[in-house]
């Protein structure tokens, strides 16, 4: 049984206004280079049953290119993982290779979140 009311990606379920339409965000818009890119590598292990995860946050580009991305660090780092929303999640504690990736790869803006 499927829900009726599907909530977008911001977090909108229902509204009451009869001329209400969803904005949706521009899909097409250029990825930006990678000295430019500012993007937060952080641990995570909330909703995750205690599993530790690299969280790659702040990609700004097309979905197309954030799973390049994604792709070429997993194989990096010889794990798994997934890209959604701007964000990659890598399986383990990869900090420190991630962050070496994408320093070597001019992602000068990188940075590490404790």
């Amino acid at each position: 049984m499927s829900k009726k009311n599907k909530p977008d990606s911001r977090g909108f379920v229902y509204s009451t206004d009869p001329d209400f339409r969803f904005e949706h965000e521009s899909e097409n818009s250029e990825t930006l280079p990678p000295s430019q890119q500012v993007l937060n590598v952080k641990l995570d292990t909330k909703q995750r049953a205690g599993k530790v995860v690299t969280l790659i946050e702040g990609f700004k580009g097309k979905e197309e290119d954030l799973k390049e991305l994604e792709k070429k660090l997993k194989s990096f780092c010889g794990t798994g993982g997934s890209s959604k929303d701007g964000e990659i999640i890598i399986q383990g504690d990869q900090c420190e290779k991630v962050m070496q990736w994408l320093l070597k790869n001019n992602f000068i803006k990188a940075k590490k979140i404790n």
